[in-house]
């Protein structure tokens, strides 16, 4: 909400019967409070700092001064939100790549909106406080003192000055003046109102992100992004290969002992069942084991490119697969994207099209892959449903992909993948 809607709902007849004037009154008594510890710890800081220089010992206080607005800023950019409940509190600070204080404070001292929060707090210490003080003496602290009237009679038990004006000596006149300071206190909390809101939009316009700050931001988060993608990618590597150099070698081995075993056992003795079950068993074991290996990062894959290792995913798919591929190598994080993306596909079309066949088209063209896979099943597929593709398009949006899903009632169901990038080597790989 800005400002100028916040002064659009002042203006409207529920105004006074909702809690707006009075979140407008916390508001302003809230900056006058905060204003004036900024205004003496501000005081105090710099005499502190310019006292203590004469001895090199305040010389690192006076640049800590600078960053003094940061913290005001973020409990200003909180506070706008009693006066507009939609007011952002996103802060415009960016994260320091290196940890530590060093870099935090390198990099807030470059940071423009370090300086635009410094000067709010200047304004906020100088001029902001004080106006807030007369807005709320006029509004309600003028009102307030009439209605005090037969309260501060009873009090001197005399003749008391109203307001600095009127001479009031009985309680007829006195509650006669605690009137008129209920019945002005109503419509001054019309302006009391626009102040407030006046007052939080300049808070938003000095504090609030500049779209350049936002979009560096917006450009930090895909870069941590693409870095926990390529991190699970080599964890996902990681342990393919852990899997297919160890627990693979040692269960195949294990499979030749217990099929050697098998040849010197007796034919017919319950030794040799046994064997014949455990070497069965071992043999399973494998071929689950292998499609684990498969399913996490399959070795075709890494060695010869996306066009063979969905050559490989068709040639297991449970329906018949026509393959249309022309692509060279591409980046690594491109080519599992993909392959997943195509695996992902291919098991919903096998578990809930009822399709007889598939077809998968993959090309490199104008700097992008596109991978559509087809289906003439029932149609009527959709992805939130938990099938899977969900987490394909976060992790294909961190590549500047898109993964759309195209499946009217009755088919036919589309699956098409976009991912921009370059081409690794000019030659394609085999398909």
């Amino acid at each position: 909400m800005t400002g100028v809607s916040v002064w659009v709902g002042v203006q409207g007849r529920a105004y006074l019967r909702s809690s707006a004037p009075w979140r407008g009154v916390a508001y302003l008594l809230g900056g006058v409070l905060l204003g004036v510890l900024v205004l003496l710890g501000g005081l105090l800081g710099l005499t502190l700092g310019l006292a203590l220089a004469l001895v090199l010992v305040g010389i690192p206080l006076l640049p800590l001064l600078a960053l003094t607005g940061i913290p005001i800023a973020a409990l200003e950019r909180r506070r706008a939100r009693l006066v507009d409940p939609a007011s952002p509190t996103v802060t415009p600070h960016r994260t320091p790549e290196a940890p530590g204080i060093p870099a935090w404070f390198k990099l807030r001292v470059k940071e423009q909106a370090t300086w635009r929060e410094l000067a709010y707090a200047v304004l906020l210490a100088l001029v902001l406080w004080p106006l807030d003080l007369l807005v709320l003496a006029c509004t309600i602290g003028a009102p307030a003192v009439l209605v005090a009237a037969p309260a501060q009679l009873a009090l001197d038990g005399g003749e008391i000055r109203a307001a600095k004006l009127w001479l009031v000596g009985d309680y007829p006149h006195a509650f006669a003046i605690a009137l008129l300071g209920l019945v002005l206190l109503v419509p001054l909390l019309y302006p009391l109102g626009a102040y407030a809101s006046a007052r939080a939009a300049l808070a938003g316009l000095l504090l609030a992100p500049r779209e350049t700050e936002l979009a560096t931001q917006l450009e930090q988060v895909t870069r941590s992004r693409a870095r926990l993608v390529d991190a699970f990618e080599a964890e996902r590597r990681r342990i393919e290969r852990d899997l297919h150099d160890g627990a693979q070698q040692r269960l195949v081995a294990l499979t030749m002992t217990l099929g050697l075993a098998r040849l010197d056992a007796t034919p017919g003795s319950p030794l040799a069942a046994q064997l014949a079950t455990a070497h069965d068993e071992a043999g399973n074991v494998l071929t689950e084991l292998r499609e684990l290996i498969r399913g996490i990062h399959p070795q075709v894959l890494a060695d010869y490119g996306l066009a063979a290792a969905v050559e490989d995913a068709a040639d297991r798919s449970l329906i018949p697969v026509d393959v249309d591929l022309d692509l060279p190598r591409l980046p690594e994080p491109v080519e599992s994207a993909g392959y997943f993306a195509v695996r992902e596909a291919l098991t919903n079309i096998a578990r809930h099209s009822n399709a007889s066949r598939a077809q998968i088209r993959a090309r490199h063209e104008e700097e992008a892959l596109r991978i559509d896979v087809r289906d003439e099943g029932d149609g009527g597929a959709d992805p939130a449903r938990g099938t899977g593709l969900t987490g394909l398009a976060d992790r294909i949006a961190v590549l500047d992909g898109t993964l759309t899903v195209a499946s009217p009632p009755g088919g036919p169901t589309v699956l098409s993948v976009e991912i921009p990038c370059r081409a690794q080597h000019p030659t394609s790989a085999p398909h």
